[in-house]
Order: C-alpha cells, then sequence, then structure tokens
C-alpha cells in the first residue's frame, strides 16, 4: 500500500513539473529568433504571404521571425523538415493546401503526415485557382481551350506550380475529355514565366500569382475554380458559369510541428490573430489578390483540414492520380 502511494506521489510531482516545465516555456517564448518555413520558391503566392505574416508577427512577438524557403516536391521537403524539427516554437511552417490535403493522396510514400505531424495555428489566407493563357494564344474562353484541345491531342501543355492546381486542372480535363500534358514547376515565379513565354499555352494558378501579369496585359484569364466570382477579376467568369461542375481553391495556414507545448501555441495563435485583424495586414493581402477567412482557432481549423484532407484524397483516388501522371 505505501508502495502505491510512493508511486501515485512520484506521478503527481511528475505531472506537476511537465506542466509547470511547460508554462515556463510559454512565459519565456520567445527569446530568441523564429525561423518560418515556406515549401515554394520566392516570389510566388506562398512565398508573398509567408514573408507577409513573417513581417508581422516580427512586432506581435518581439523577436525577428526568419524566412526559410524550401522549395521542392509540392512543399513536401519544407513540410517534412518542420515535421522533424524541435517542438519548441522556434521553427514554424507555413502550410499551404498542397501539403496539407493534397499531398497525401498523390504521394503515397509521404514522409511526414499532415494530420498526426503538426499543430494547426490558424488559417492565414485563401485565394481561388485561375485558370489562363499567353495573350498570343487565340483562346478566349474556356470553350475556346476545349476546341484548341481537341484539335491538337496531346500537343499542348499546361503549367501547375503544385498539387491544388494540377488536381484542379487533371478534374477539368477529366470532365471535358481533353489531353493537354502537364509540366511541374517548383514553385508560381517559374510557372508564371513559363506561360509568359510561351513555353507552356495554359497557366493553373492561384488568382494571387497570376494578377501582376494580367494587369500588365501579359497572361489572358479564362475562368476562376470558386463557386463564385472571385473580386480581384471581377469580370471573369467562373468554371461553373461556362459548364464545368467542380471548384476549388488553395490557402495557407500557420503550422507548428506536432508535440509544441500548447501554452507556445496558444500564444503564436493570439499572435496570429492580432495580425489577421491588422488593417495594414489585411491591405497586403489585398494587395497581392488573397482573401481573408474568418479568424479559425486552432481546433476549427483542425477540423476545416482534416475535411479538406478527405475530400481532396477522395477527389485524386477517382482521378487516379499520383505526381508524375
Amino acid at each position: 500500500m505505501n508502495g502505491n502511494r510512493r508511486w501515485t506521489g512520484a506521478c503527481g510531482v511528475l505531472a506537476l513539473c511537465v506542466t509547470t516545465a511547460a508554462w515556463a516555456a510559454g512565459q519565456d517564448y520567445p527569446s530568441k529568433p523564429v525561423t518560418l518555413v515556406i515549401g515554394f520558391a520566392p516570389g510566388g503566392g506562398n512565398d508573398v504571404m509567408g514573408r507577409l505574416l513573417a513581417e508581422h508577427l516580427r512586432a506581435e512577438l518581439g523577436q525577428p521571425v526568419v524566412v526559410e524557403n524550401k522549395a521542392g516536391a509540392d512543399g513536401a521537403i519544407a513540410a517534412q523538415f518542420v515535421a522533424k524539427s524541435v517542438p519548441d516554437g522556434y521553427t514554424l511552417l507555413s502550410g499551404s493546401s498542397g501539403m496539407m490535403a493534397y499531398n497525401p493522396g498523390l504521394k503515397p510514400a509521404l514522409t511526414y503526415d499532415p494530420a498526426k505531424d503538426f499543430v494547426p495555428i490558424t488559417m492565414i489566407g485563401y485565394s481561388q485557382l485561375l485558370f489562363s493563357v499567353p495573350r498570343s494564344l487565340p483562346v478566349h474562353s474556356l470553350t475556346d481551350l476545349v476546341k484548341l484541345a481537341k484539335s491538337r491531342p496531346g500537343r499542348l501543355f499546361y503549367a501547375s506550380p503544385s498539387s491544388p492546381h494540377q488536381v484542379a486542372f487533371e478534374a477539368f480535363k477529366q470532365k471535358t475529355g481533353i489531353d493537354i500534358q502537364q509540366v511541374p514547376y517548383k514553385g508560381s515565379g517559374p510557372a508564371i514565366l513559363a506561360a509568359v513565354s510561351g513555353e507552356v499555352q495554359v497557366l493553373v494558378s492561384s488568382v494571387s500569382d497570376a494578377l501582376p501579369q494580367i494587369r500588365a496585359g501579359k497572361l489572358r484569364p479564362l475562368a476562376v475554380t470558386g463557386k463564385e466570382r472571385s473580386g480581384f477579376v471581377k469580370d471573369v467568369p467562373t468554371v461553373i458559369e461556362q459548364g464545368v461542375d467542380f471548384e476549388s481553391a488553395s490557402w495557407i495556414g500557420l503550422y507548428a510541428p506536432a508535440g509544441t507545448p500548447s501554452a507556445i501555441a496558444d500564444k503564436l495563435y493570439r499572435a496570429a490573430s492580432r495580425v489577421l485583424a491588422s488593417e495594414k495586414f489585411k491591405e497586403g493581402c489585398v494587395a497581392v489578390g488573397y482573401e481573408m477567412s474568418p479568424l479559425m482557432p486552432p481546433a476549427e481549423f483542425a477540423a476545416f483540414q482534416r475535411d479538406e484532407l478527405s475530400r481532396w484524397t477522395k477527389v485524386i483516388n477517382d482521378l487516379n492520380l499520383r505526381i508524375g501522371n
């Protein structure tokens, strides 16, 4: 009996020590620079939004927030790096929908688990997807594109910088019966350059990424993939309006590695909440073509991610897609 009491007492002391240590970690955090890892090349929407977030988090956290780009494998390299990082709040992930909802279906041998390896903090922003073509191509609508593709099966190419873009266009191909070949790029910047130069005939991107080239008259937008038209390109009809029944968007969230103390995760959420409520941050998002979602607490954001993961894994399996297909 005495032994059991001693054991119970020891467990209680240990639990108290762990709780106290976690509380203390939260009180002291952050005491040094924080690194925000971005899974794509500089210049694209993920990079721009990540840097905008880092800039505003600096003021809220009272420490430098250093951006580190780890491009490749549709963000999987960055996600794996953060998943294996020390869960102390000093290595965070600007997590895209591609990393967290699409890659598991596209890459069976994925080396991280979006549902288990991260602590979701909150949604940062989202952007509809956009289909566009070089101005030199005589295509002004999805009907024109389908006609051209059917006259030249397998001889047209589309650029996609990440998995949401690939899945959206592959769904479009299946629903319209066309054969346009994918050319993957490591980020939106290189994909956009390929489209502007005429290296590919179609660009699948976020609205935010293509806006500068659309405004410069170098790309012609054909359709957005949301349920409603985008406020950034109000004259561009949706895919649904043009007779093809599907919708999609890309999003970005803030994540910490699994095992991050709740006190640190809470502090990050409070800091991110203040950033998202800032008029300057909202203005920055609008300037680059991103839209703000209602503030999502961690539990709500985690549920949203699970729903997205389930939905897109099913779509990918139905399309029989894998990276490289």
